[in-house]
């Protein structure tokens, strides 16, 4: 049954007021002094709702959110969740043609995009067919667009509507095998389950910690470190719009003073490298986590040598919505995934489904309660992905005598670059799509700190062109995400395919970085 408690705003935000913490900051932004209390969130998010009603967006339908870690990122997710639309976090890293491919997929009616990102995702507005409405957030707003300020004051504040645990409440987007993006569906209940287990269980969180995460909240593992666990318990989190380098993740750690940092393996490894030479900010941490992709060892015990506290690495899923399998402090062992969270049930199977014994390699599936009900309009792949209670990762592990789990790569291609799932052959049609480019091949390499990074094979068109390397590199920035670049890329006469013309990745995996 439909209960104003059971809508996750009325946990998240609401509640807070009632337990005296209305005047407590619940999400502050790194540099520019900037401050949202309890109260301030539960009153934005009521405008925000108000202001979605005053403009026609209903219930279910869907709003589009290509916006930066501030203020109003929070505001915008529960406003909308109050009043029954849907908030869609996009990366805000993507490329136009994959912004009209989501927006064109979601149906959003609405979206909100942050001024500086505005002029990437504006030349596909005008021919969407769902859009009604644009919010330009900070700046001036274009033609054809509202601004911020506007929206807000449009309406009259709307409470939290009653929903079902059940129901539908927001969607994260995923890349597929084939560089498709997915919409993934998660009920209101999903995040208060993350909170009750990873964020209760694990990190053991209080309000008087202040969380920072570089980790961004447009995907899942951001979402979970930045809103749902410090909102869960009547934390602070620490905000930090732009991109996450190290030297400026460094400054925020030693200005904002967290107690909880969440990050990457990616820059994990460059944070360590800075501070070998500069040392370690004077931080009152007590936790430090890591997901997205493996992390190393070396990076782990040079990292605790520096700041004293141990990196808890983790593995979670958009599907999962956050981390299920993780080490947990008092008990870290690097190069291990640790074991299954309190909440959480795994198991390795084979290509048949039957259980593999201890130090057998096989595909991990997980049970929890924060799974996601489906993906948006792929029926077979969400036959394939959800089996009853059991959710398929593609994650290819071993389990140790110990109960310990250590990865094993991709049941795929797929790969992680800073915690992002890169699909090689969007990257590799991306390549392709160049004049000078005949055919082209991606695969994952090790850099120099043990982390997976795109490596391209291409066939040029003209066999005697040269001194293409940058020029590619910047093609794929452009066409597909900043971050997906190859980061070598090599010129060869032909690739290894099979009898069938399919490219064999495998043979160039195998080949020396």
């Amino acid at each position: 049954m439909a209960t104003i408690a059971a809508n996750a705003a009325s946990f998240f935000v609401d509640r807070h007021l009632s337990e005296g913490r209305g005047d407590k900051p619940a999400c502050r932004e790194a540099g520019t002094g900037r401050t949202l209390t309890y109260a301030g969130l539960a009153a934005g998010s009521e405008t925000v709702a108000g202001a979605l009603k005053q403009a026609d967006i209903r219930p279910e339908e869907r709003a589009a959110m290509i916006v930066l870690d501030t203020l109003e990122f929070p505001q915008i997710f529960f406003g909308a969740m109050k009043c029954g639309v849907v908030p869609v976090p996009v990366n805000t890293l993507l490329a136009t043609p994959v912004y009209d491919v989501i927006l064109r997929d979601s149906r959003a009616a609405i979206l909100f995009v942050s001024a500086p990102l505005f002029e990437t995702v504006a030349p596909v507005l005008a021919e969407n067919p769902w859009l009604r409405q644009v919010v330009v957030i900070g700046g001036d707003a274009p033609s054809g667009t509202i601004g911020w300020d506007a929206f807000v004051q449009s309406g009259d504040p709307c409470p939290t509507q009653p929903a079902s645990a059940d129901e539908t409440a927001f969607w994260l987007y995923s890349s597929g095998s084939t560089g498709q993006p997915k919409g993934v569906h998660h009920i209101h209940s999903s995040m208060k389950a993350t909170a009750d287990t990873y964020g209760a269980r694990v990190l053991g969180l209080t309000e008087d910690d202040v969380v920072f995460s570089a980790a961004k909240l447009f995907f899942a593992y951001g979402l979970g470190n930045a809103m749902t666990f410090p909102l869960a318990v009547g934390a602070t989190s620490v905000l930090f719009s732009g991109r996450p380098a190290p030297d400026d993740m460094l400054a925020v750690l030693a200005t904002e003073k967290p107690s909880v940092f969440c990050g990457v393996p990616t820059l994990y490894a460059a944070m360590v490298a800075g501070m070998d030479t500069a040392g370690a900010p004077d931080v009152p941490l007590r936790r430090a986590i890591s997901a997205g992709e493996a992390l190393p060892e070396d990076v782990g015990v040079r990292w605790e040598a520096h700041t004293g506290v141990a990196i808890l690495d983790g593995v979670g899923s958009t599907e999962m919505l956050h981390i299920f399998l993780s080490n947990q402090p008092d008990d870290v062992v690097y190069g291990t995934s640790g074991r299954p969270v309190p909440g959480y049930s795994v198991r390795l199977v084979d290509e048949t489904g039957q259980e593999v014994p201890d130090n057998t390699v096989g595909e991990l599936l997980v049970q929890g309660a924060s799974a996601a009900s489906g993906y948006w309009n792929k029926r077979e792949k969400s036959r394939a992905t959800f089996e009853g209670v059991w959710t398929r990762t593609g994650d290819k592990y071993e389990r140790r005598a110990d109960g310990r789990y250590v990865y094993c790569g991709r049941t795929d291609d797929m790969f992680k670059v800073s915690g992002i799932w890169v699909s090689p052959f969007e990257v590799e049609q991306a390549l392709s799509s160049h004049p000078a480019v005949l055919e082209a091949a991606v695969v994952p390499m090790r850099d120099a700190d043990g982390l997976e990074k795109p490596r391209a094979y291409v066939v040029l068109q003209d066999k005697g062109a040269e001194n293409l390397e940058e020029v590619l590199r910047e093609h794929v920035k452009e066409r597909v995400g900043k971050w997906k670049y190859p980061r070598r890329v090599d010129v060869v006469t032909d690739l290894p395919k099979t009898a069938t013309g399919k490219i064999q990745r495998f043979r160039l995996r195998d080949e020396p970085a």
